[in-house]
Protein backbone atom coordinates (compact mmCIF):
# COMPACT_ATOMS: atom_id res chain seq x y z
CA UNK A 1 0.00 0.00 0.00
CA UNK A 2 1.54 3.17 -1.05
CA UNK A 3 -0.28 5.88 1.28
CA UNK A 4 -0.78 4.67 4.79
CA UNK A 5 -0.16 6.14 8.20
CA UNK A 6 2.60 3.88 9.43
CA UNK A 7 5.06 4.88 6.33
CA UNK A 8 3.97 8.69 6.26
CA UNK A 9 4.29 9.37 10.01
CA UNK A 10 7.94 8.73 9.59
CA UNK A 11 8.34 11.72 6.80
CA UNK A 12 6.63 14.56 8.82
CA UNK A 13 7.60 16.96 5.93
CA UNK A 14 5.88 14.66 2.97
CA UNK A 15 3.24 13.91 5.23
CA UNK A 16 2.49 17.48 5.49
CA UNK A 17 2.38 17.67 2.14
CA UNK A 18 0.45 15.28 1.13
CA UNK A 19 -2.48 15.50 3.64
CA UNK A 20 -2.01 19.88 4.51
CA UNK A 21 -1.84 18.87 8.25
CA UNK A 22 1.25 17.54 10.51
CA UNK A 23 1.35 14.75 11.98
CA UNK A 24 0.23 15.85 15.47
CA UNK A 25 -2.39 17.89 14.05
CA UNK A 26 -3.53 14.50 12.11
CA UNK A 27 -3.76 12.37 15.35
CA UNK A 28 -5.96 15.11 17.07
CA UNK A 29 -8.16 14.31 14.48
CA UNK A 30 -8.03 10.67 14.90
CA UNK A 31 -8.38 11.34 18.83
CA UNK A 32 -11.68 13.15 18.08
CA UNK A 33 -13.20 10.98 15.29
CA UNK A 34 -12.14 7.28 16.30
CA UNK A 35 -15.01 6.87 18.39
CA UNK A 36 -17.48 7.02 15.49
CA UNK A 37 -15.76 5.32 13.31
CA UNK A 38 -14.73 2.41 15.52
CA UNK A 39 -19.01 2.49 15.96
CA UNK A 40 -19.75 2.72 12.12
CA UNK A 41 -17.01 0.09 11.01
CA UNK A 42 -16.55 -1.95 13.97
CA UNK A 43 -18.76 -5.15 12.95
CA UNK A 44 -16.24 -6.78 10.46
CA UNK A 45 -17.86 -8.53 8.12
CA UNK A 46 -14.99 -9.01 5.76
CA UNK A 47 -11.46 -8.47 5.94
CA UNK A 48 -10.49 -4.58 5.01
CA UNK A 49 -7.48 -3.42 3.20
CA UNK A 50 -7.97 -0.31 5.56
CA UNK A 51 -9.10 -1.22 8.75
CA UNK A 52 -7.50 1.34 10.71
CA UNK A 53 -8.97 4.67 11.59
CA UNK A 54 -5.63 6.63 10.66
CA UNK A 55 -5.27 4.94 7.33
CA UNK A 56 -9.06 6.06 6.69
CA UNK A 57 -8.42 9.67 7.28
CA UNK A 58 -5.04 9.40 5.24
CA UNK A 59 -7.23 8.52 2.33
CA UNK A 60 -9.57 11.65 3.04
CA UNK A 61 -7.12 13.97 3.41
CA UNK A 62 -4.67 13.20 0.68
CA UNK A 63 -8.15 12.87 -1.57
CA UNK A 64 -8.89 16.86 -0.23
CA UNK A 65 -5.61 17.95 -0.02
CA UNK A 66 -4.79 17.01 -3.63
CA UNK A 67 -7.99 16.42 -5.42
CA UNK A 68 -7.28 13.50 -7.84
CA UNK A 69 -9.92 10.54 -8.84
CA UNK A 70 -10.67 7.74 -6.64
CA UNK A 71 -9.39 6.03 -9.29
CA UNK A 72 -5.86 7.57 -8.21
CA UNK A 73 -6.63 7.23 -4.50
CA UNK A 74 -7.73 3.59 -4.77
CA UNK A 75 -4.58 2.68 -6.63
CA UNK A 76 -2.32 3.93 -3.66
CA UNK A 77 -4.45 2.30 -0.79
CA UNK A 78 -5.27 -0.69 -2.53
CA UNK A 79 -9.24 -0.46 -2.97
CA UNK A 80 -11.16 -0.32 -6.07
CA UNK A 81 -12.95 2.90 -7.22
CA UNK A 82 -16.44 1.79 -6.12
CA UNK A 83 -14.81 0.78 -2.72
CA UNK A 84 -13.24 4.61 -2.48
CA UNK A 85 -16.24 5.86 -3.20
CA UNK A 86 -18.56 3.93 -0.57
CA UNK A 87 -15.62 4.72 2.39
CA UNK A 88 -16.17 8.19 1.32
CA UNK A 89 -19.63 8.01 1.40
CA UNK A 90 -19.62 6.86 5.28
CA UNK A 91 -16.52 8.33 6.92
CA UNK A 92 -17.08 11.83 5.20
CA UNK A 93 -20.71 12.37 7.64
CA UNK A 94 -18.92 11.26 10.30
CA UNK A 95 -16.00 13.20 10.08
CA UNK A 96 -18.29 16.30 9.57
CA UNK A 97 -19.83 15.54 13.01
CA UNK A 98 -16.80 16.36 15.08
CA UNK A 99 -14.41 18.38 12.36
CA UNK A 100 -16.42 21.19 11.81
CA UNK A 101 -17.66 25.00 12.50
CA UNK A 102 -20.07 24.94 15.10
CA UNK A 103 -23.22 26.93 15.09
CA UNK A 104 -22.41 29.35 18.07
CA UNK A 105 -26.03 31.21 19.48
CA UNK A 106 -24.19 32.82 22.47
CA UNK A 107 -22.09 35.38 19.87
CA UNK A 108 -22.49 38.53 21.88
CA UNK A 109 -20.81 42.19 21.27
CA UNK A 110 -18.27 41.03 24.48
CA UNK A 111 -17.05 37.89 22.78
CA UNK A 112 -16.80 38.71 19.70
CA UNK A 113 -15.88 43.08 19.03
CA UNK A 114 -14.78 42.86 15.57
CA UNK A 115 -16.19 40.60 12.55
CA UNK A 116 -14.07 40.03 8.77
CA UNK A 117 -17.01 38.82 6.07
CA UNK A 118 -16.02 38.07 2.46
CA UNK A 119 -17.45 35.31 0.15
CA UNK A 120 -15.44 32.90 -2.36
CA UNK A 121 -16.34 31.60 -5.36
CA UNK A 122 -15.23 28.20 -6.91
CA UNK A 123 -15.56 27.04 -10.49
CA UNK A 124 -17.85 24.08 -11.03
CA UNK A 125 -18.45 22.08 -13.81
CA UNK A 126 -20.69 23.43 -16.50
CA UNK A 127 -24.69 22.14 -15.51
CA UNK A 128 -26.46 20.32 -18.26
CA UNK A 129 -30.03 21.87 -17.32
CA UNK A 130 -30.18 25.87 -18.85
CA UNK A 131 -32.21 26.87 -15.59
CA UNK A 132 -28.99 25.77 -13.68
CA UNK A 133 -26.88 26.77 -16.41
CA UNK A 134 -28.16 30.40 -15.69
CA UNK A 135 -28.46 30.05 -12.18
CA UNK A 136 -25.07 29.45 -11.28
CA UNK A 137 -23.51 31.93 -13.67
CA UNK A 138 -20.83 34.03 -12.44
CA UNK A 139 -20.83 37.94 -13.97
CA UNK A 140 -17.84 38.59 -12.46
CA UNK A 141 -15.78 35.35 -12.80
CA UNK A 142 -17.40 34.59 -16.23
CA UNK A 143 -17.89 31.09 -15.51
CA UNK A 144 -20.31 29.19 -13.42
CA UNK A 145 -19.01 28.89 -9.51
CA UNK A 146 -20.26 27.89 -6.34
CA UNK A 147 -20.39 30.89 -3.84
CA UNK A 148 -19.57 30.67 0.40
CA UNK A 149 -19.99 33.47 2.84
CA UNK A 150 -17.17 32.92 5.83
CA UNK A 151 -17.20 34.88 8.69
CA UNK A 152 -14.14 35.23 11.14
CA UNK A 153 -13.02 37.54 14.02
CA UNK A 154 -10.09 39.09 14.04
CA UNK A 155 -8.01 36.56 15.68
CA UNK A 156 -8.78 33.93 12.72
CA UNK A 157 -11.13 32.05 14.18
CA UNK A 158 -14.06 31.25 11.71
CA UNK A 159 -17.37 31.73 13.08
CA UNK A 160 -19.61 31.05 10.70
CA UNK A 161 -19.94 29.45 6.95
CA UNK A 162 -23.37 30.47 4.57
CA UNK A 163 -24.71 27.19 2.61
CA UNK A 164 -23.04 26.59 -0.87
CA UNK A 165 -25.08 28.94 -3.27
CA UNK A 166 -24.89 29.45 -7.18
CA UNK A 167 -22.05 32.07 -8.60
CA UNK A 168 -25.32 34.24 -9.52
CA UNK A 169 -26.39 35.06 -5.87
CA UNK A 170 -25.06 38.30 -5.01
CA UNK A 171 -23.04 38.95 -1.36
CA UNK A 172 -25.27 40.97 -0.16
CA UNK A 173 -28.38 38.52 -1.15
CA UNK A 174 -25.93 35.89 0.40
CA UNK A 175 -25.55 37.87 3.37
CA UNK A 176 -28.97 38.31 4.26
CA UNK A 177 -30.04 34.51 3.81
CA UNK A 178 -27.19 33.58 6.57
CA UNK A 179 -27.24 33.58 10.13
CA UNK A 180 -27.50 37.04 11.98
CA UNK A 181 -24.56 38.64 13.37
CA UNK A 182 -24.32 40.05 16.51
CA UNK A 183 -25.61 43.92 16.02
CA UNK A 184 -23.13 45.81 17.76
CA UNK A 185 -19.98 44.05 16.49
CA UNK A 186 -17.57 46.27 13.83
CA UNK A 187 -18.16 44.44 10.67
CA UNK A 188 -15.90 44.73 8.00
CA UNK A 189 -17.21 44.12 4.39
CA UNK A 190 -16.09 45.40 0.68
CA UNK A 191 -18.00 46.56 -1.51
CA UNK A 192 -19.96 44.07 -2.44
CA UNK A 193 -22.03 44.48 1.05
CA UNK A 194 -23.08 47.67 0.19
CA UNK A 195 -26.32 48.48 1.92
CA UNK A 196 -25.72 46.39 4.82
CA UNK A 197 -25.23 49.34 6.73
CA UNK A 198 -29.00 50.26 5.99
CA UNK A 199 -29.74 47.23 7.96
CA UNK A 200 -26.99 46.71 10.72
CA UNK A 201 -24.73 48.97 13.10
CA UNK A 202 -21.06 49.50 12.55
CA UNK A 203 -21.00 48.11 9.25
CA UNK A 204 -17.31 49.28 7.72
CA UNK A 205 -17.30 49.78 4.25
CA UNK A 206 -14.51 51.40 2.26
CA UNK A 207 -14.87 54.26 -0.08
CA UNK A 208 -15.95 53.70 -3.26
CA UNK A 209 -14.70 55.82 -5.97
CA UNK A 210 -16.80 58.53 -7.61
CA UNK A 211 -18.00 58.49 -11.46
CA UNK A 212 -16.17 61.00 -13.43
CA UNK A 213 -14.17 61.88 -10.04
CA UNK A 214 -11.19 60.76 -7.84
CA UNK A 215 -11.24 59.65 -3.91
CA UNK A 216 -9.76 61.85 -1.66
CA UNK A 217 -6.17 61.55 0.12
CA UNK A 218 -7.87 61.35 3.60
CA UNK A 219 -10.24 58.26 1.38
CA UNK A 220 -7.57 56.61 0.08
CA UNK A 221 -5.71 56.55 3.28
CA UNK A 222 -9.09 55.20 5.08
CA UNK A 223 -9.14 52.40 2.10
CA UNK A 224 -5.33 51.49 3.17
CA UNK A 225 -6.29 50.88 6.88
CA UNK A 226 -9.42 49.11 5.51
CA UNK A 227 -7.59 46.96 3.52
CA UNK A 228 -4.76 45.91 6.16
CA UNK A 229 -7.55 44.84 8.40
CA UNK A 230 -9.63 42.59 5.72
CA UNK A 231 -6.27 41.36 4.59
CA UNK A 232 -6.69 38.47 6.82
CA UNK A 233 -9.85 37.07 5.81
CA UNK A 234 -8.22 36.71 2.04
CA UNK A 235 -5.51 35.07 3.60
CA UNK A 236 -8.20 32.62 5.25
CA UNK A 237 -9.33 31.83 2.41
CA UNK A 238 -6.04 30.77 0.95
CA UNK A 239 -5.31 28.66 4.12
CA UNK A 240 -8.38 26.86 3.01
CA UNK A 241 -7.80 26.73 -0.59
CA UNK A 242 -4.37 24.75 -0.07
CA UNK A 243 -6.76 22.20 -0.38
CA UNK A 244 -7.31 21.91 -4.01
CA UNK A 245 -10.81 20.50 -3.50
CA UNK A 246 -12.27 23.79 -2.91
CA UNK A 247 -10.02 25.48 -5.64
CA UNK A 248 -10.12 23.41 -8.54
CA UNK A 249 -13.06 23.30 -10.56
CA UNK A 250 -15.25 21.09 -8.44
CA UNK A 251 -16.11 17.88 -10.28
CA UNK A 252 -18.83 16.00 -8.09
CA UNK A 253 -22.01 17.80 -9.66
CA UNK A 254 -22.25 20.37 -6.89
CA UNK A 255 -22.93 17.70 -3.77
CA UNK A 256 -21.10 17.83 -0.83
CA UNK A 257 -19.75 20.89 -1.22
CA UNK A 258 -21.05 22.77 1.94
CA UNK A 259 -20.20 19.87 4.00
CA UNK A 260 -16.54 19.30 2.90
CA UNK A 261 -16.23 23.43 3.15
CA UNK A 262 -17.17 22.97 6.68
CA UNK A 263 -14.80 20.15 7.21
CA UNK A 264 -11.76 21.65 6.32
CA UNK A 265 -12.66 24.87 7.47
CA UNK A 266 -12.61 22.65 10.89
CA UNK A 267 -9.42 21.50 10.17
CA UNK A 268 -8.17 24.65 9.19
CA UNK A 269 -9.73 26.48 12.66
CA UNK A 270 -7.69 22.84 15.01
CA UNK A 271 -4.57 24.12 13.19
CA UNK A 272 -4.76 27.21 14.43
CA UNK A 273 -5.81 25.89 18.30
CA UNK A 274 -9.39 27.18 17.99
Amino acid sequence: MLLSYAKLSHKPRVFRLLLGVSVAEFDSLVAQVSPLLEKQFGIKRRPRKLASTEDKLVALLVYYRTYVTHEFIGYCVGLDNSNVSRLFTCLEPLVAKKIHIKKDRTLTEERVKELLIDATEQPTQRPKSKKARQSHYSGKKKRHTLKTEMVMDTEGCIINLSHSSPGRVHDFKLRQQSAPLPPNATKYVDLGYRGLDKLSNHVKLPHKKPQGSALTGAQKKANQAHSRIRIAIEHKFAELKKFRILSDIYRNFRKKHHMRFNIIAGIVNLQHGF
